[in-house]
């Protein structure tokens, strides 16, 4: 079986050294699992933390303070768009904590939490990215 790339950006791992963050091993994780989703989703900084953008959009942004957890916000980039009448995609996992129907959280709190849902994650990612394309 061929191992996937990962396409982790130097400038967000740089970034990530110079935190000294408590929760580095969830992060670094989550990075893998969420490029390792679609070759297409690139990774960068914005907000302070880890983002990710597919054909150039912003889609998901990891929320890294407080130090405490992890979250993965799900969303349809910065400007504000015409709410859809009914959730984005369909979450039978539980995994996200929907901020409108266009903006969900998952949130992670050590790294057992990530490890456990790692299928759980990749179907969510895959979902997000096919209806916000």
């Amino acid at each position: 079986m061929a191992k996937l790339k990962i396409n982790l950006n130097s400038e967000v791992t740089k970034f990530l050294d110079g935190l000294n963050h408590p929760c580095r091993k969830e992060i670094e994780l989550l990075r893998v699992n969420i490029l390792e989703v679609n070759s297409e989703l690139t990774e960068n900084i914005k907000w302070n933390s880890p983002n990710y953008s597919f054909k150039d959009d912003d889609r998901i942004t990891m929320r890294i303070h407080p130090p405490k957890q992890i979250q993965l916000i799900f969303h349809r980039g910065a400007k504000v768009q015409k709410q859809p009448k009914d959730k984005l995609i369909k979450d039978e996992t539980g995994l996200l904590i929907w901020r409108g129907n266009d903006r969900a959280i998952a949130t992670f709190k050590k790294m057992n939490d990530i490890v456990s849902s790692k299928l759980a994650l990749t179907k969510i990612i895959k979902e997000w990215l096919k209806v916000t394309a």
